[in-house]
C-alpha cells in the first residue's frame, strides 16, 4: 500500500539472511541445533527459524534474547542486574527479558536496525553464532554499499 508509513530498519531479506547465516555458523562450529530470531525496532519478529532437532523452547528463548538486547541497547550477555530487578523487568515484559548471552543488536554504524537472538547451545555459543552473522552481514553490506538482497 503506497503512502503507508513503515519502521526504518531491517528488511525481511536481511532478517532471513541473518537467520540463515547464524544457523550455518552454528552448524559449522558443531553447536547443537539453534533457534535464531531477528526482531525489528519494536521487538516484533521479522524472521524465526529453529534448526532440525532443536528443542521447541529455544524458539521463544531466541526471541526473548533478541528483545532483551533491544531493550537494554546492548548484548543480552552484558547485562548485570540483581535477581530482584531481573524478576521485575521480566514481569514488566511478560518474560521476554533474558539477561544471558545470545542476543545482539543489528546496527549500521551507530544506528540500531533491530536485534538478533539465538538459543539451543551454550549461551556464549548462541551469542557467537548471531554475532558472527551480524558481523558478516555488516561486512557484506559495506562491500556492496547497500542492503543485501
Amino acid at each position: 500500500m503506497s503512502g503507508t508509513p513503515r519502521f526504518p530498519g531491517l528488511k525481511s531479506a536481511d532478517a532471513d539472511w541473518l537467520v540463515q547465516t547464524a544457523l550455518a555458523v552454528g552448524a559449522e562450529r558443531g553447536f547443537p541445533p539453534l533457534a535464531v530470531a531477528v526482531v525489528d525496532l519494536a521487538g516484533e519478529v521479522i524472521a524465526l527459524r529453529r534448526g532440525d532437532g532443536g528443542m521447541p523452547m529455544t524458539s521463544r528463548i531466541a526471541v526473548a534474547k533478541a528483545r532483551t538486547a533491544l531493550l537494554a541497547l546492548r548484548p543480552s550477555g552484558q547485562i548485570e542486574l540483581p535477581g530482584g530487578i531481573v524478576d521485575s523487568i521480566q514481569h514488566l515484559y511478560g518474560g521476554d527479558f533474558v539477561p544471558w548471552a545470545g542476543g545482539v543488536l543489528v546496527t549500521d554504524g551507530e544506528l540500531i536496525l533491530g536485534a538478533a537472538g539465538a538459543s539451543g547451545a551454550h549461551a556464549l555459543e548462541d551469542e557467537a553464532a548471531v554475532q558472527t552473522a551480524v558481523q558478516r552481514w555488516q561486512d557484506n553490506r559495506s562491500a556492496h554499499a547497500g542492503p543485501l538482497t
